[in-house]
């Protein structure tokens, strides 16, 4: 602050003048010094010719010459004297001006010194969340804007305030000084006020003090964001003050709010577009034509900034930012639409739904489409009734009865509205719009694969769920684009709007995500049917208590998987994955037992039982309905979806038959046996059977 002072008094080229009394005495010094001097001469000569010229003429006439010389000598120390005091009165008024002007700079200095403090404490204190302080910094907070007054209170005209800018323009200081101020007025005031509804500007004027420019804080806003109409007005408020007490001065033919508007402009509409004016885009399309008020508003807040010489030219980035309206709501709407996607995309899966043949999606009622597509659609309408005499059933591509997750409905939900913004938005907002959903469909491809990769191998009724998800979405997506086509600008409407070539890529993402669970659960099935020492030698107690544990927990384990799916899979997807995991476990069953090249009459009984208990429970695991009775049909149709299933039943009789019951049952390649097993797995099975006799011999030449 005393740099700044110095720096002004130096600038006056006043620093280095005396003091006024010392001028003075040195002055009266003078003057006495001079009146010594003329006397000392005067003596000297009156001594001189005094006897020479005592009693005559001449002396009279010496006198008279003498007393002439004194009263010139008199008027010279006269005028001197006089000449001086005018000069020193004149320099002590203007150094007392410049004291008067230096000493209004330091009080400015003190209030922006308490300003800058006062800021700081509040900003500290809203970080700390002490409210109360941070509303007692802001009350310390005044700006006082003020020309000097003379004696009657009226302001006094703007040539100190001229020169003073002119001063420091010469010196190269000026632009400095603004930036500076620049940066204050924006970091301190212009920002907060944008940024904050609940602060205000409260402008006071105080007689003989100037005007105040204060901070008010409001009752606590219920509003995150300050409207745009809240903000220009609040920002006019503040540079129209300066402008009329402070900028409104040309330097260098140029004005003083100019220069301030080149330094703080781009900044602070920066700072409305990003604080102010993204917040207030519509979020739907039906807001759209209420916005004209804000770019109403935006022009006549640049207008008003002309008019103060703040702007210069035309439309700024503000105004431009206002007019692309259309631009900005597509984006924002794109933008908002994938954040709330991705949200459900990584919510929890597991909360259902239960989607029903007849469910349907809730479309919007839309626009009748032009005149040129009813024709089309009509003359299309036309040709199909006249082809097809026979109607499909109603059930026809119909989405089989299942459950989706709850999430995957609402996202179909999400791209519906986004689809239903773009009817009846501007090209290059359908456009924008369309391809962002088409985004959120590859988003979840490439996404839920991913994020749920552990949950959707550890869980059985995850991955159900994510198949049904996906057979859902590919579904909708062949019929998407036909739903909305008609009702889009071009090139959407000649072809563009479809997600066909979207379907195949869903339905193989979950078919994989199902079959990698598949093989999971058979990789499970296969070690515990491992434990069951390859059913040899079960007339030892140890190997039988072991194979029959292993077929337990394999009927466990189907029984488990079967209550997992029911009414989540749809039925005829259920009975294939059931099936398909029963059939791998007889088939390794069928496989052991075949590999066996001795059975003991016990052996066969134990062997027997075993795959008894399996004929007897695997239909059980067929449960795809939550009502019981429902369940039978599927049961009985066992052989439809285990492809092994009669060749089990077959080895089973084998095991408790004589050989004239096997023969019987082979009849010359024609019997049920022949059917299920070759020519030799039915000896090798006679040979492990049954010992080496006459008969036996004579069986296996019929079995060819």
């Amino acid at each position: 602050m005393a740099s700044f002072v110095t720096e002004v008094l130096a600038s006056s080229g006043k620093l280095e003048k005396e003091d006024l009394s010392g001028k003075i005495s040195k002055m009266s010094r003078k003057v006495e010094d001079t009146k010594e001097e003329v006397c000392e001469m005067i003596n000297k000569r009156y001594s001189d010719f005094l006897p020479s010229l005592q009693g005559s003429e001449e002396l009279m006439v010496q006198v008279d010459e003498v007393s002439k010389e004194m009263d010139v000598l008199k008027n010279c120390i006269e005028n001197e004297i006089q000449q001086n005091i005018h000069v020193a009165v004149a320099e002590y008024a203007k150094l007392k001006q410049q004291l008067e002007k230096n000493t209004v700079i330091i009080t400015m200095l003190g209030y922006v010194k308490e300003f800058h403090n006062a800021m700081e404490e509040f900003s500290k204190a809203l970080q700390e969340k002490k409210y109360v302080d941070a509303a007692n910094q802001l009350e310390r907070v005044e700006l006082k804007l003020s020309h000097p007054c003379s004696k009657d209170g009226e302001p006094k005209p703007t040539g100190l305030l001229c020169c003073v800018l002119q001063a420091l323009a010469i010196q190269g200081d000026l632009q400095h000084k603004i930036k500076l101020f620049s940066q204050v007025l924006l970091k301190n005031m212009l920002k907060p006020l944008v940024v904050y509804p609940s602060l205000s500007v409260r402008v006071t004027e105080q007689q003989g003090e100037g005007t105040i420019l204060a901070f008010e804080c409001l009752e606590v806003s219920h509003e995150e964001r300050s409207t745009p109409s809240q903000v220009y007005s609040k920002l006019l408020l503040v540079l129209k003050t300066l402008h009329s007490h402070l900028l409104d001065v040309s330097i260098s033919d140029k004005k003083l709010s100019t220069i301030l508007g080149e330094l703080i402009w781009e900044e602070i509409s920066q700072c409305i577009i990003h604080e102010c004016l993204l917040y207030s885009i519509p979020t739907n399309s039906s807001q759209l034509e209420k916005y004209s008020t804000v770019i109403r508003e935006t022009e006549e807040f640049e207008k008003s900034l002309k008019v103060m010489e703040y702007l210069q030219g035309d439309s700024t980035d503000l105004l431009k930012y206002a007019r692309d309206v259309n631009c900005h709501f597509a984006s924002k709407k794109c933008k908002d639409v994938i954040v709330a996607a991705r949200k459900l995309m990584t919510s929890k899966m597991h909360n259902t739904v239960k989607i029903a043949p007849d469910s349907k999606l809730r479309l919007p009622k839309l626009p009748a489409p032009t005149s040129d597509v009813k024709v089309k659609q009509e003359t299309k309408k036309e040709v199909i009734t006249m082809e097809n005499t026979k109607q499909l059933s109603a059930w026809s591509l119909c989405l089989p009865a299942c459950r989706i997750s709850e999430s995957v409905q609402q996202l179909m939900e999400l791209t519906l509205n986004t689809l239903c913004e773009a009817v009846g938005s501007s090209t290059q907002c359908a456009l924008q719009l369309f391809f962002t959903v088409r985004n959120i469909f590859q988003l979840f491809y490439d996404v839920v694969p991913t994020y749920h990769k552990e949950n959707l191998l550890k869980f059985p009724h995850l991955a159900a769920i994510q198949h049904n998800n996906c057979m859902y979405l590919a579904h909708h997506l062949l019929t998407l684009g036909h739903h909305f086509r008609a009702h889009l600008p071009q090139p959407l409407s000649g072809g563009v709007a479809t997600f066909v070539d979207m379907v195949p890529g869903f339905r193989k993402l979950g078919a994989q995500c199902f079959l990698a669970q598949l093989n999971v659960q058979r990789a499970e099935l296969l070690e515990r049917l491992s434990t069951a020492h390859n059913f040899c030698n079960l007339d030892d107690e140890d190997n039988y208590i072991a194979a029959s544990k292993a077929v337990r927990q394999v009927i466990h384990q189907l029984k488990q998987l079967g209550t997992v799916w029911q009414d989540v899979l749809p039925v005829s997807i259920y009975c294939k994955a059931m099936g398909n995991l029963l059939n791998t476990a007889i088939t390794e069953v069928i496989s052991k037992i075949m590999m066996l090249e001795d059975i003991s009459s016990e052996d066969g009984e134990h062997l027997h039982t075993l795959c008894q208990t399996i004929i007897e429970e695997g239909p059980l695991v067929f449960i795809p309905l939550a009502e019981e009775n429902k369940n039978k049909k599927y049961q009985e149709e066992v052989p439809l979806y285990v492809k092994k299933w009669s060749t089990f039943k077959e080895l089973v009789i084998v095991l408790r038959a004589n050989l004239q019951e096997i023969v019987d049952r082979w009849a010359d390649s024609k019997g049920p046996l022949a059917s299920e097993f070759s020519s030799s797995e039915v000896k090798n099975l006679i040979r492990a059977l049954f010992q080496n006799t006459e008969r036996r011999a004579m069986a296996l030449t019929k079995i060819k």
